[in-house]
């Protein structure tokens, strides 16, 4: 099973702007054979989360194998072309080992703090996509949609990766999952999608017709994990930030759908999650590749969690890359 590192882009007011943490996590996860590092974006969360693009850059030119991910960023919030010309770059960089995963966002404040509205998302994004899309293949690109309009437009250099980086999206809803297939090629979870719901949403996501120009249909399963000696030494180092982060996402979430998901018992958190000793992780992994994941994206450090525990993990999980 292919594993990435969800990289925790929290600030702390006391380490600002530094990265030091992140990066060591992410080497070390290279070393253990993690096929990515797997970045979010957030805005207007105190004290602070590290922008997610330049965090990439960052981390390619701290790294050497490891692929970088987005999981995802806001598609409807970013002009297409900055969005094309700065991951096309990042892929060069990095000698092509971008893969570029976007969300349609959901909370109000964001779409207000780059001056677009949440019903504005979906065009937005399926305008947002198709154009780094063809930016990333067409020699000169001439396009006049609702919200952007391009004439001759190109990008010098194109990305690393031919055809193109791979473009993966979140999301849960019928809708997602069909755009998802139509101008995609790979689909991630939601952390908090349930063992009950996934083998059914696999099966539909695979279901509908791909695009022309798809280069897959993979699915990358988002989960919480720890991996330690004990199940109860896992469930000892998690829980306290966990349900911290999770308190946070149901004021975050208030406008979203599975907003009621992170208000769950913590036994149903950890049901759906990988944590445990390193045979019950392990026995979690092969259950998810018998779904059909082809990867997984697992958060092992929510903010408050020591770095010293954080890398624990990530050496641990190190045994199951293979």
């Amino acid at each position: 099973m292919r594993l990435g590192l969800y990289v925790n882009l929290y600030a702390d007011r006391a380490d600002r702007p530094r990265l030091a943490d992140a990066v060591e996590q992410v080497r070390l996860a290279e070393q253990a054979g993690f096929t990515w590092a797997v970045l979010g974006e957030r805005h207007l969360h105190p004290p602070g989360y590290h922008e997610a693009v330049t965090s990439l850059a960052y981390l390619a030119a701290h790294t050497d194998r490891i692929g970088l991910a987005t999981a995802g960023l806001i598609a409807p919030v970013h002009h297409p072309v900055w969005l094309a010309e700065a991951l096309a770059h990042i892929d060069v960089l990095s000698g092509g080992r971008l893969t570029a995963g976007f969300v349609l966002g959901y909370r109000p404040e964001e779409f207000a703090l780059y001056g677009t509205r949440p019903v504005e998302r979906v065009s937005r994004f399926e305008e947002c996509l198709e154009l780094v899309t063809r930016l990333w293949t067409e020699e000169e690109v001439s396009y006049r949609g609702r919200w952007h309009r391009v004439e001759g437009a190109f990008l010098s250099p194109r990305p690393h990766q031919r055809p193109r980086p791979r473009i993966w999206n979140g999301g849960r809803v019928a809708a997602a999952l069909e755009r998802t297939a139509r101008m995609c090629d790979g689909w991630t979870t939601s952390f908090n999608e349930t063992d009950e719901d996934l083998p059914k949403q696999i099966e539909a996501y695979r279901s509908h017709p791909r695009g022309p120009h798809s280069l897959g249909a993979e699915v990358i399963v988002c989960r919480e994990g720890y991996a330690a000696a004990t199940s109860q030494q896992a469930r000892t180092a998690l829980e306290g930030p966990l349900r911290e982060l999770y308190d946070a996402y149901g004021d975050w979430k208030r406008t979203s759908a599975d907003a009621a998901r992170y208000a769950q018992p913590w036994d149903d958190i950890v049901a759906r999650s990988v944590i445990g000793s390193a045979g019950q992780c392990a026995e979690r992994i092969e259950q998810y590749a018998r779904m059909g994941a082809d990867g997984l994206v697992l958060r092992v450090q929510p903010p408050g969690m020591p770095q010293a525990d954080a890398l624990r993990a990530i050496e641990a999980f190190g045994r199951f890359t293979s």
